[in-house]
């Protein structure tokens, strides 16, 4: 198991801290003593302590079906850009789909998500069909967000994934907000926020993560490193390259971990999502995960060398685990391919039901700009007259 390398932080002067789900009464409100930490966390969930060997087999056998089936799904995805089926803006999983998988095996189905515009395979791992999320990248009715948001944008309320955000840090503040609503109404949910290394330059950020560390809100921010801000690389854009260690400034718990693992992102993640729901006390964990091709399906990535190139093949997560499980007896040759064959027809499947879907009809197109009615709202199509006659 890769090694989680961990910062505390500096300790908090003391302070009252109210109990999770109770709202505030006045400066004096006070709170029952926390859980310890670690309580409630399945014993081969923590580093140190696991059970012997680690997850089973079938447990291992899961995650590294829900890679493949992430990987293969962002392939279809890539091809379907080409054939002029996506249009807008399309960015892939490659290369993270062990955190992807980490990350979400560490949630409950009833815990928040905020991801940027990197989702489809978040969207996958947090419980929506892949049928649905092939049709909102062909911008059909039935897909996950009936064909408005797109590849950027995704929504669920079902699957609680509020959003994929298009603007680098805008999901920040609304899971800062998230998180403060689930401790004002009541409840132990957490809220999981997702982010590219370059938002961690960006006013939100720091903003975000100080109200957080100030109301002691249920909030785990996630960094996925994968080196680079578009073509930039984190050593030239950040003073501080080890982007876990800036939770150190709210005086909060961070960790960096290997996001080639899936079993090290699982227990790093278990660990923080554990601390946000049993204490109220928000956390930075930091991912590195090289993505494999370029910043987006149009990015060749030439700023890569070839040495570069020849590293990230040797570091793909999925091939990786697949000689891992192959040197434990746990998934032969064939059983892989076999796997591989049944979790492709899923995709081609999902494909298929997003070309048979019916596109959004015309007369939506107005729907969905207020939550509510609103009076006078323009409704005006591109070709009509401004006034009637």
């Amino acid at each position: 198991m890769a090694e989680t390398t961990r910062s505390a932080g500096t300790a908090a002067p003391a302070r009252t801290r109210r109990t999770r789900g109770t709202k505030p009464s006045g400066p004096e409100t006070g709170g029952e003593s926390a859980p310890a930490p670690g309580a409630g966390i399945p014993a081969d969930a923590v580093p140190g302590g696991a059970a012997p060997g680690g997850p089973d087999a079938e447990t291992l056998i899961g995650y590294y079906r829900q890679m493949l089936l992430i990987r293969r799904f962002e392939e279809r995805a890539a091809r379907a850009y080409t054939e002029a089926k996506i249009g807008g803006y399309c960015h892939l999983n490659l290369g993270e789909e062990a955190t992807v998988v980490g990350l979400m095996s560490a949630l409950r189905p009833t815990d928040y998500l905020f991801t940027n515009y990197r989702e489809h395979g978040y969207a996958i791992a947090k419980g929506i069909h892949p049928d649905r999320v092939m049709a909102e990248l062909y911008g059909r009715s039935t897909g996950v967000s009936k064909g408005w948001g797109g590849s950027m944008h995704m929504f669920d309320k079902e699957a609680r994934l509020l959003g994929g955000y298009g603007i680098v840090g805008g999901q920040v503040p609304l899971a800062a907000g998230a998180a403060l609503a689930v401790n004002y109404k009541g409840g132990d949910d957490v809220v999981m926020c997702q982010m590219g290394d370059g938002t961690t330059a960006i006013g939100a950020f720091h903003e975000s993560l100080n109200i957080a560390g100030l109301w002691d809100l249920p909030a785990v921010f996630v960094v996925i490193n994968n080196g680079l801000g578009m073509g930039t690389t984190v050593e030239n854009s950040s003073a501080e390259p080890e982007l876990h260690k800036r939770g150190a400034a709210y005086r909060m718990e961070s960790a960096r971990v290997d996001g080639t693992d899936v079993v090290a992102v699982r227990d790093a993640a278990v660990l923080a999502v554990e601390k946000a729901r049993a204490e109220s006390r928000p956390y930075l964990l930091e991912t590195m995960s090289p993505r494999l091709k370029g910043h987006s399906v149009v990015d060749p990535a030439r700023y890569r060398s070839k040495e570069e190139r020849e590293a990230l093949k040797a570091a793909d997560p999925l091939a990786r685990m697949a000689l891992d499980l192959a040197d434990q007896g746990i998934l032969s040759h064939d059983a892989r391919d076999a796997l591989d064959a049944e979790v492709t027809a899923e995709v081609d499947a999902a494909a298929a039901f997003a070309d048979r879907s019916p596109a959004p009809d015309v007369s939506t197109l107005f729907d969905y700009t207020y939550a509510t009615p609103v009076p006078g709202e323009l409704r005006r199509m591109p070709a009509d007259p401004v006034f009637s006659s």
